[in-house]
């Protein structure tokens, strides 16, 4: 099961790398998505705004998990791309070893401290019950989603995307039907959506484990490997914790975002809400293409093929621009039906989702780009680049210029939607100087 991708056509190999992870993250995202959608349709904005609030934070935590998950798949995917199966064996053995731990710390934390959370976040005291529910239950199914994300990133190391994908793919489709059934019937509101999602979710880990005990991955694994080899563990977390903090930092940026949000009452929380979870569904790509370009750059590093990895960071930045161009033009002309879809005769919530989304989405151009750049850093290992990056970004503009566009402009949304690409285009320099600096080999 293991795939060589030190050869062959890099567009086509990137593409065919890059889809089937894009569908699974696609799929994975639509658990918020299809919950906020039909929470809308049976729900008002209190529910909306709690189920945005909740999944936001669930999809903090994800991303994190995948950000110290690409500590594991850069170490096997140099592994692979050296031909050192014992050093891809040990990579996967600590992974899960590690990652079982990690869970359960992770999961017993943020049960003691849900309240705090919310209430940092100024979630609007009508919908905080139900938020306070929703993400209860969800951070009771951290170790699903922790154990699907440690397959995942199992799989992407040894150059396999698809299975991963048929997984998420089954567990999709009970996400739907059950959040219909717990969400519309039995009147369960926020708290059916999170229990349809952590469900589904078990569901995919059921499958994963399952195929894993079915199919040969390629890599002769003994009891003996799942430890905590010391240097091993090291080198997964030299890369995967710059890149986990990276990401939270970059979800607490939007986290502050949604709080100076939710000051100004529910219609506006509800509309950032809707966005953000818009925001993060176009951003699977540039983060599909991250996880692509780590990949396929960590096994040409471990061949000795450099030059062949800076071709690859060059055709991620070319796909990734591209895209954001084209959905950049889309949302200026149909940004207030985009929000529509997920709220039910709100004209002041769609009026004002409009205008953020229609603003917002010019980060979908330049935030792929220091992706790309990220991702390749971390092939290097170099992540801590990609935190700096982000670091500086967030604090010195995302942040402060969310606040600076509300206070100025408290009648509109749209200058506050201009803080994120305004943050990406920093991200960019300082990637370019950090790139230049080295040779990387």
């Amino acid at each position: 099961m293991t795939r060589n991708l030190t050869e062959g056509n890099i567009t086509r190999g990137m593409l065919s790398f890059s889809i089937p992870y894009l569908i699974s993250c696609f799929l994975q995202t639509f658990y918020g998505m299809a919950d906020l959608f039909i929470t809308g349709q049976f729900n008002g904005a209190a529910s909306i705004s709690a189920v945005a609030v909740g999944s936001q934070l669930m999809h903090m935590l994800t991303v994190m998990i995948v950000g110290l998950a690409m500590g594991s798949t850069v170490t096997i995917s140099r592994c692979i791309g050296a031909r050192d199966e014992r050093g891809a064996a040990a990579g996967i053995g600590s992974t899960v070893s590690l990652f079982m731990l990690v869970s359960v710390a992770v999961t017993g934390i943020l049960l003691l401290l849900a309240d705090p959370i919310l209430r940092i976040m100024a979630v609007p005291g009508e919908a905080f019950s139900e938020a306070r529910r929703y993400c209860l239950i969800c951070f009771a199914g951290i170790p699903f989603i922790t154990a699907y994300n440690i397959v995942s990133s199992i799989f992407r190391g040894l150059g396999d995307t698809k299975r991963p994908m048929y997984f998420v793919a089954v567990a999709g489709l009970m996400n739907i039907g059950l959040d219909y059934l717990l969400i519309g019937p039995f009147g369960m509101g926020a708290a059916g959506a999170a229990l349809a999602t952590v469900i589904s979710q078990a569901g995919s880990v059921l499958l994963a484990l399952l195929s894993l005990r079915r199919f040969d991955i390629g890599v002769k694994m003994s009891r003996s490997d799942f430890r905590f080899d010391p240097d091993t563990i090291r080198r997964i977390l030299g890369i995967g914790v710059p890149v986990a903090f990276q990401e939270g930092l970059i979800q607490i940026s939007f986290l502050v975002i949604t709080a100076i949000a939710n000051s100004r009452g529910v219609d506006v929380a509800a509309a950032v809400g809707i966005v953000e979870k818009i925001i993060s569904f176009l951003f699977l790509v540039p983060s599909a293409m991250l996880s692509t370009v780590s990949a396929l750059a960590a096994q040409n590093a471990g061949a000795g093929k450099h030059e062949r990895s800076r071709k690859v960071l060059q055709t991620g930045i070319i796909i990734c621009a591209g895209f954001g161009f084209v959905i950049f033009l889309i949302c200026q002309c149909i940004s207030e039906p985009i929000v529509s879809c997920f709220v039910h005769d709100n004209a002041e919530v769609v009026k004002l989702g409009g205008q953020y989304l229609r603003s917002y989405t010019l980060d979908c151009i330049f935030a792929g780009i220091h992706f790309c750049f990220s991702g390749f850093f971390s092939a290097y290992g170099k992540s801590g680049y990609s935190f700096l990056h982000n670091m500086l970004s967030a604090i010195c503009i995302r942040i402060p210029g969310a606040w600076l566009a509300s206070a100025l402009f408290p009648l509109t949304l749209y200058p506050m939607g201009l803080a994120a690409p305004a943050g990406s285009l920093v991200s960019i320099l300082i990637c370019v100087v950090l790139y230049r600096r080295h040779e990387w080999k």
